[in-house]
């Protein structure tokens, strides 16, 4: 895997921490948030849902945890956004386990149709 840090441990840049934090529907629902709203406050994650601002809290140090998000001040609020280039990394590890899963479908085929 080029260009991907090797896992080590409960390293925050470990893969499966990564996909460990993307494996809970409520995450993947802030993830989605975030996307379309960009960075915000935890009240306004909250907002309209049917999950507590300390449950969004929990469930944002998780992520931070991750590497998939990062936190800044912004007068009195806290605000959240998305790290792209941890995105980008969890889309390139599914891009590569894709094509190794082709490549296996593949093989499979011409055993197959010999």
């Amino acid at each position: 895997m080029s260009g991907i840090p090797k896992p080590r441990g409960d390293d925050a840049r470990n893969p499966a921490v990564l996909f460990a934090a993307l494996g809970d529907h409520k995450r993947l629902w802030l993830v989605s948030r975030l996307c379309q709203g960009g960075p915000t406050s935890i009240t306004r994650l909250a907002a309209g849902a049917r999950i507590t601002r300390q449950a969004v809290t929990k469930h944002l140090r998780v992520m931070e945890h991750a590497g998939l998000v990062r936190s800044s001040r912004l007068g009195r609020e806290r605000v959240w956004q998305l790290e792209q280039l941890r995105l980008e990394e969890a889309r390139r590890y599914l891009k590569q386990i894709s094509a190794a899963w082709d490549e296996a479908l593949e093989r499979l085929r011409a055993l197959v149709e010999q």
